[in-house]
């Protein structure tokens, strides 16, 4: 039981977000989906500063998918202009707060000017601490499973590592997010119920939170709400419920002692 906390038990240290539904917000207001996705990057600011303030450690953010590609070539290259753009104006502020930001995904799919922002942004914001904001670009779950995969197999080819060696372990080591704790809880804005291809292995023991608000109205209250949704949940991690509940009244026996 050691390796349950309390703390785990109640408020997340990982979100992770999948922003859906700015195309359908700017269709309802007789706009084109990238007025949109415009209006969304002001939800992303809420929702940074929140976490900042509750202290989560990690907050993680679906902006675009591997499979987000097929979309119309305009509202692409809007994406990708947004994309450059926000990375431009926001990262200092995001410095200033002392916010670290890593772009996780397939980014050698950018552009090479956008490629070198992705570079000067993380390089900026490498030793902040108060939060850890993580946009998922060009990111799949099925990839990034796969290129790990990779790796391990590059590993047993150059004699470094044994086939009979490769364990959960050593295969999460080699995904994106491995250096930080994987995500408590996942919400999902715009009313569908589905994970996207996104964090698939990451996300084996999180809670789902499905929210019929669309992204651009996502606030301070929406987001409260996930998170008090959440904290009433029991995470059993396999476990009884009553092997769940001991483990809460052991935590309180010894933090009041």
């Amino acid at each position: 039981m050691d390796s349950i906390s309390v703390e785990q038990l109640k408020l997340p240290k990982h979100v992770a977000i999948i922003m859906d539904g700015n195309g359908r917000w700017a269709q309802l207001r007789g706009k084109h989906r990238t007025f949109g996705h415009k209006a969304g990057a002001e939800s992303v600011r809420r929702a940074v500063a929140f976490a900042r303030k509750k202290g989560i450690q990690s907050l993680t953010l679906f902006a675009f998918s591997s499979e987000n590609w097929k979309r119309p070539e305009e509202e692409v290259s809007v994406l990708m202009e947004l994309f450059f753009t926000v990375l431009k104006r926001e990262v200092k502020k995001l410095h200033k707060h002392n916010v670290k930001l890593k772009i996780i995904g397939d980014t050698e799919g950018f552009s090479a000017k956008l490629q070198q922002r992705i570079k000067e942004a993380e390089a900026l914001t490498v030793n902040n601490t108060s939060l850890t904001l993580n946009i998922a670009a060009n990111y799949g779950g099925r990839w990034d499973i796969a290129q790990a995969a990779q790796q391990l197999a590059k590993s047993v080819q150059e004699g470094k590592l044994n086939p009979s060696d490769i364990n959960e372990e050593k295969l999460a080591a080699h995904l994106n997010l491995a250096d930080q704790p994987v995500p408590d809880l996942l919400i999902r804005t715009g009313g569908e119920h589905r994970i996207s291809n996104f964090l698939l292995w990451q996300l084996a023991y999180a809670e789902f939170y499905f929210a019929d608000v669309l992204w651009p109205d996502f606030d301070d209250q929406a987001f409260a709400q996930a998170i008090a949704d959440f904290s009433c949940r029991e995470r059993r991690y396999g476990l009884t419920s009553e092997q769940v509940q001991q483990a809460i009244l052991d935590t309180d026996v010894t933090s009041g002692e």
